[in-house]
Parts: C-alpha cells; sequence; structure tokens
C-alpha cells in the first residue's frame, strides 16, 4: 500500500469518526430540548403531544388542589385567555403560590391534562420567566384585537 493510500484511509476514518461523534451529540442534545409553550398556543394545537416541553403562564386563583393523603397536586396554568389543568405529584417550591408565575415541564396527555415533573416559580417579588411574560403579553394583545 502505498503512503498516498494510506494517508487517504487515515483521513477518511478521522472523517467517519468525526461524523460518528457529531450525530451522537445532535441525538443527545435533540432528546434533552424543551420548548416554552402557553397555555394559548396548546390549545391551539401548536404545542407537541406526548412530547416533553415546557408550559408557562399563572397559577390561576382558586385552582390548587392538594391530595390530603398523598404529595399529588393539581392547579391551572393560565395565560389570562386559555387554562390548562395540571397535575404534578412532589414538593412543590416554597414561593409557588396561585397568582404568581409558573413554568411546568411535563408531558401533555390525552384527556387534555398536563403531567407535570417539574415545577419552577418565581424567585423575588418582581421576577417572573422571561418565555411566561411574553405569553402573556401575547394573549393580552391577542385579547386586545377581538372585536
Amino acid at each position: 500500500m502505498t503512503p498516498r493510500k494510506r494517508r487517504l484511509i487515515w483521513v477518511l476514518l478521522g472523517l467517519a469518526l468525526v461524523s460518528a461523534a457529531v450525530l451522537l451529540v445532535l441525538r443527545a442534545l435533540d432528546s434533552n430540548v424543551m420548548f416554552f409553550y402557553s397555555p394559548s398556543q396548546v390549545h391551539s394545537g401548536a404545542a407537541p403531544h406526548g412530547a416533553a416541553f415546557r408550559l408557562g403562564g399563572l397559577v390561576e386563583q382558586g385552582s390548587l388542589r392538594r391530595s390530603p393523603d398523598s404529595l399529588q397536586v393539581s392547579f391551572m396554568v393560565t395565560d389570562e385567555v386559555q387554562r390548562v389543568p395540571v397535575v404534578y405529584k412532589g414538593l412543590l417550591p416554597d414561593l409557588f403560590k396561585e397568582g404568581k408565575g409558573v413554568v411546568v415541564a411535563g408531558k401533555m396527555q390525552d384527556e387534555g391534562l398536563f403531567h407535570a415533573t417539574q415545577v419552577l416559580a418565581k424567585h423575588d417579588e418582581n421576577y417572573m420567566p422571561p418565555e411566561a411574560a411574553h405569553a402573556l403579553e401575547q394573549a393580552a394583545q391577542r385579547q386586545e384585537a377581538r372585536p
């Protein structure tokens, strides 16, 4: 085998290894990416069904229900136009309250219920996750545009 063919084989092998590494990284990133949706987007069908995503908005006043014999809670997330029922089993953050901003991660189920695996609450009086604030602004603009 000539030195030129040997060098070509090494270059091709290197390219194959780099391609395989890039493919593995892209697949890992794809499985860990979660997009953000508002309740209005969920109701319009923009959110993926059966795939994990983040849902953000406000915890609707009077919607928080705690199970007396387990850690399961249910509440509504609203953008003041639409609302989505959420079920979560676990401990809620200390700052989780009705009427405050929240982002929940999980999956939408067939019955129209969002099963959350993670609940993120605001951390001070003036903070709301940027995605949730943007979704509330868009919902308010759509509400004003309606006749």
